[in-house]
């Protein structure tokens, strides 16, 4: 059971919940049993999880949870911080490394850059950076309601450029693996890389609700949180999977809680979403000194004991746009690479770069599945070969190799999106 934290209540003292039912006639009674408590009131509706929110007097929480109807889950409507960029060593070369290191400029050379596929980047916005802003065709905000691209953190501008950066800045050195894709920002976190769990929910619906009008084929969240239950039970790994059933190939990060066991956090726990760890290739396109980063969040999983992650990519020392004057900008830490790029690290890095790859795969086989996709990314990744050797919640499958994914796919029998 969720328990109530002061800093979880509202300006008025409330308690934010969010009430989930396993059919209609439960959410029905769900909304009675809100409605009947002192003080409570009953908020906006999260279709994609046959929810609703609620707000509920610290004092009347308990009632809630002792009272609730057979088939009705609450969750306190926590907010936390979902981002945790780590620390890069200064290299001389940053995401210009990455895509060689996994091969990316070869399906590059066939034609696959990510053109007619769209990243969503469901994170802190997206600045409308020169690498980026003539590709970014809509834009989300669920924090503040501002209707125009933005990013008062910098996380989201760095994951977006990571996936499909064009260089325009940096010459073209500084390359996301899909430099073609376009770009759709949904800005669930604030300024500070915090965000209550139904604000990242309404970020997946409204993603969900718009996939068809601009061509939303992935989904990149460069986010997670603890993993407290099952990925069954968990309302954001139900909203995820809500976008793969839609058709989307949901990226989702490890976390940066490495190296113990179990530390893979939400929703990177489900087992239908691409999740992500980070790959140090320490600066060299040599692969024999590449390694698991040390702060990359191992499985297997808590409480499902699911092997995590699926795969590898790099996320050490990534080079990507920044949002100027944001605080991840003027982070005094972090290295930049004159005025429009900076240098960090993370899963959240790693898992745009494996976006980028995704989107290039369906650039070229559009018709593939989000299973079909994970499966071809799994099936040919590269293993690390170390002694001892590494195992699956250590590594997954290994080091993503996207033309021998792109290879399996179109060798796949094709499965047409609904």
């Amino acid at each position: 059971m969720d328990s109530p934290r002061n800093s979880n209540l509202d300006a008025a003292g409330r308690l934010p919940v969010i009430v989930r039912a396993r059919s209609g006639a439960d959410l029905f009674k769900a909304r009675e049993a809100v409605t009947r408590l002192e003080g409570a009131a009953v908020g906006d509706t999260l279709p994609i999880i046959d929810g609703f929110l609620a707000t509920v007097p610290p004092q009347e929480y308990r009632e809630l949870m002792r009272s609730r109807p057979t088939g009705v889950e609450v969750y306190v409507d926590e907010k936390r911080r979902w981002i945790d960029p780590q620390p890069s060593p200064r290299r001389p070369l940053g995401l210009d490394n990455a895509a060689p290191t996994l091969g990316v400029n070869e399906l590059w050379q066939r034609g696959h850059r990510g053109q007619g596929v769209t990243i969503a980047v469901v994170d802190t916005g997206i600045h409308p950076h020169p690498d980026l802003k003539d590709r970014i065709v809509a834009f989300r905000d669920v924090v503040n309601g501002r209707p125009k691209p933005y990013d008062d953190q910098g996380h989201g501008t760095h994951v977006a450029g990571d996936a499909a950066g064009n260089g325009a800045e940096s010459a073209g050195r500084f390359v996301g693996t899909a430099p073609e894709a376009s770009l759709v920002g949904v800005k669930v976190l604030d300024a500070g890389g915090s965000g209550r769990l139904s604000n990242i929910i309404k970020g997946i619906e409204w993603t969900v609700a718009n996939r068809a009008r601009y061509n939303i084929r992935v989904i990149n969240m460069s986010l997670g949180g603890p993993a407290r239950g099952s990925y069954k039970n968990d309302p954001i790994c139900q909203a995820v999977e809500r976008a793969v059933d839609a058709g989307m190939v949901a990226v989702v990060a490890a976390g940066n809680s490495g190296p113990g066991a179990k530390t893979v956090g939400t929703p990177g726990n489900d087992p239908r979403v691409i999740t992500v760890g980070a790959l140090d290739d320490r600066g060299t396109l040599a692969r024999e000194d590449d390694d698991i980063a040390k702060f990359s969040s191992r499985g297997p999983t808590p409480v499902d004991a699911l092997t995590k992650p699926d795969v590898l990519a790099p996320g050490v020392a990534i080079t990507a746009p920044t949002s100027p004057g944001s605080p991840l900008d003027t982070n005094p830490k972090v290295p930049h690479e004159g005025p429009w790029y900076i240098t960090i690290s993370g899963t959240s890095m790693a898992t745009p770069v494996v976006a980028g790859v995704v989107a290039d795969l369906l650039g070229a086989v559009p018709e593939a599945s989000p299973q079909q996709v994970k499966d071809a990314l799994m099936a040919t990744a590269r293993p690390l070969v170390r002694t001892p050797p590494y195992d699956g919640n250590q590594q997954g499958s290994g080091v993503v190799d996207p033309l021998a994914a792109l290879s399996r796919l179109q060798g796949a029998p094709a499965r047409l999106q609904e």
